[in-house]
């Protein structure tokens, strides 16, 4: 692994990053979007994602996004499998070692069995949330899969969870962060680009907007902990032009694509976005 120097320190080589797009759930309005949100403004449709984090010696998958039950049951519209797009980046699941799970909802960790060999990295906070009392409620259990759930727990039985609690370097060059909020331990990525640190939101902030009018969005576990994550993934990354939403179709038409015949399905998270 090599090293440049920034600003007076010696900085580990940068991850490439991507993000892929899998999935996507239109006609939505901002209330849909957004707790304050104007029922008379039409909303942003929501994308989904799953991110890689690329480099010479390390490869890191995050999230798993969901499969054709899941898209069926909940009426969204699924553009390929994720363990597809991965491998329009050359990336095969089944030897993918490292994957993070930002959290445990259905559209996050839906396809765990597409990663046999993968190791899932996620916060004590979320596995104790997910399989605890919080899901009697019907409000906070909605956006899990219990199936999904159950494959999760499988995973720990098995020996491939590895749990983290707060802040975590995976590689250098590459932490998480735990925020909650939309969840009960939902945690971002930290990773160092050829741009700088990039912070990968997920769900701490759904779009750009969430974050730019503090506007939090309506599937929460806890609302002061979503609103400072605001301020966290914020004083994470470089500036806010290094904030990257978990279901914002901006990213796709801001960041350059992987190759030509990607636009709008793979673009590069280290390049800088362009303003539109």
């Amino acid at each position: 692994m090599t090293e440049r120097t920034r600003r007076g320190e010696r900085m580990p080589e940068p991850f490439e990053l991507f993000a892929l797009r899998y999935a996507n759930h239109p006609g939505r309005r901002a209330v849909d979007n957004m707790i304050g949100g104007d029922p008379h403004e039409a909303g942003s449709d929501l994308d989904y994602f799953v991110w890689v984090a690329r480099r010479s010696d390390r490869v890191f998958v995050i999230d798993v996004g969901f499969g054709e039950e899941q898209a069926a049951a909940r009426g969204r519209h699924l553009i390929r499998r994720p363990d597809e797009a991965l491998r329009l980046l050359g990336i095969e699941a089944h030897r993918v070692e490292d994957v993070i799970l930002s959290h445990l909802h259905y559209d996050h960790a839906g396809t765990l069995g597409d990663f046999p060999h993968a190791r899932f990295h996620v916060q004590d906070a979320e596995a104790a949330y997910a399989t605890g009392r919080c899901m009697c409620h019907g409000f906070l259990r909605q956006p899990f899969h219990v199936e999904d759930v159950v494959s999760f727990v499988r995973c720990v039985h098995a020996g491939r969870v590895a749990f983290h609690d707060g802040t975590v370097e995976l590689a250098d060059g590459l932490t998480v962060h735990r925020v909650g909020g939309h969840s009960g331990g939902l945690q971002v990525v930290r990773v160092w680009t050829r741009r700088g640190w990039v912070v990968v939101a997920s769900d701490a902030s759904h779009l750009y907007e969430n974050m730019r009018r503090k506007l939090p969005f309506p599937a929460v576990h806890d609302v002061g902990a979503m609103m400072e994550g605001f301020a966290v993934i914020h004083r994470l990354a470089d500036s806010p032009d290094h904030v990257v939403p978990g279901h914002d179709p901006l990213v796709m038409a801001i960041y350059p694509p992987v190759a030509p015949d990607l636009a709008g399905i793979a673009v590069r998270l280290d390049a800088p976005p362009q303003p539109l």
